[in-house]
């Protein structure tokens, strides 16, 4: 049994000398183990193979500590993995490393960005609300931007009438999640973030304790219901919400943040479209560019909001037509009435 037991730990010594992958030495040792069994199983007791190659209790007392151990660090393994996930999450340094200052060099040259600018939004958290049209552009500049914490949520999986206009997600990811997706191209883009993909759809039950995780939440929806949703629980927190919408050939985008004085999204639309007025992009179709046009302003306002430079569009709204190359910037009002962010009658 101790020649069968060195003879083995120097087939394996030898095969990760040679660069054998882990798990076919350890399938080879196990089909090794079965092999002697199956001897000490078969084989009549006087025969010069099975006496060579110990006794069948003494492999059943090996199998049995054998297993306990390994029962005993993959319990250890487990405990330490649960241990570490209750951690808290340390904040990001201050401090640049190499990679952080050559990346972000024309950033931190700016003016009104700066290197506190640029630290400003590695310690950001910032939530998107979809992986689509709008999404892409957003998370894909706010990735480059070096944000510190991107989190994005959408229930959706990759569809190749997505390809138009969704330029984070490729061909080979047909039927992947977006928000993973998402994540690969974030990664690949940026590997010096984190990115927090949510693959289900935004419930009223679980977005108060989502939103509560982030800074800033962008809006790229494409249904009236996660817009409202969006709104009051972002309202409710008190946290900035970049909303932008498109459809055809026409965008726009604004801030809300009824906690800064400005109006929310219900203070400028109370109520939702009537059935047939707000048809989808599906129903009359959307210009591949334009998605990128509006997502591309809505991550400037984020990068303007957390590096606190410019003035950000509080009170306004931004409309694009791109049929017609025109840009119209309207102020908002907000409403004392407003069922969302009001004040209750006394």
């Amino acid at each position: 049994m101790v020649l069968v037991l060195a003879l083995a730990g120097v087939a394996i010594l030898i095969g990760r000398r040679m660069g054998v992958r882990g798990q076919y030495l350890w399938g080879a040792a196990l089909a090794f183990l079965a092999l002697v069994l199956l001897l000490q199983l078969f084989l009549p007791d006087a025969h010069p193979v099975k006496e060579a190659t110990g006794t069948l209790s003494g492999w059943l007392i090996f199998i049995g500590v054998g297993g306990v151990g390994l029962a005993y660090l993959c319990a250890l393994r487990v405990l330490k993995r649960h241990a570490q996930s209750e951690e808290p999450a340390s904040a990001p340094s201050d401090k640049f490393t190499d990679a952080e200052l050559n990346r972000y060099a024309r950033h931190i040259v700016l003016r009104e960005i700066g290197g506190q600018g640029q630290k400003k939004m590695k310690k950001a958290r910032v939530l998107v609300i979809g992986a689509g049209g709008l999404g892409a552009p957003v998370l894909q500049y706010l990735a480059a931007a070096g944000v510190g914490t991107i989190g994005v949520i959408d229930e959706d999986v990759v569809d190749s009438s997505n390809l138009q206009r969704q330029v984070i997600h490729t061909d080979a990811r047909i039927g992947m999640p977006k928000v993973f997706s998402a994540q690969a191209a974030l990664q690949a883009q940026n590997p010096l973030i984190t990115v927090l993909p949510y693959n289900r759809r935004l419930e009223a039950d679980m977005a108060a304790d989502l939103f509560a995780d982030y800074d800033l939440v962008l809006d790229g929806s494409d249904n009236a219901q996660t817009r409202y949703l969006v709104n009051r629980v972002a309202v409710k927190l008190g946290k900035p919400l970049i909303s932008g919408a498109i459809t055809q050939w026409e965008g726009q985008l604004s801030l809300f943040h009824p906690a800064s004085g400005s109006p929310c999204y219900a203070c400028i639309f109370p109520h939702e479209a009537a059935a047939g007025l707000a048809p989808s992009c599906a129903e009359v179709g959307v210009v591949g560019a334009l998605p990128g046009v509006i997502g591309s302003m809505m991550a400037v306002e984020a990068i303007k909001l957390i590096a606190e430079a410019g003035a950000p569009l509080k009170g306004q709204m931004l409309i694009y037509d791109a049929l017609y190359s025109e840009t119209r910037l309207i102020n908002l009002k907000r409403d004392p009435q407003c069922s969302v962010c009001g004040q209750p009658a006394k």
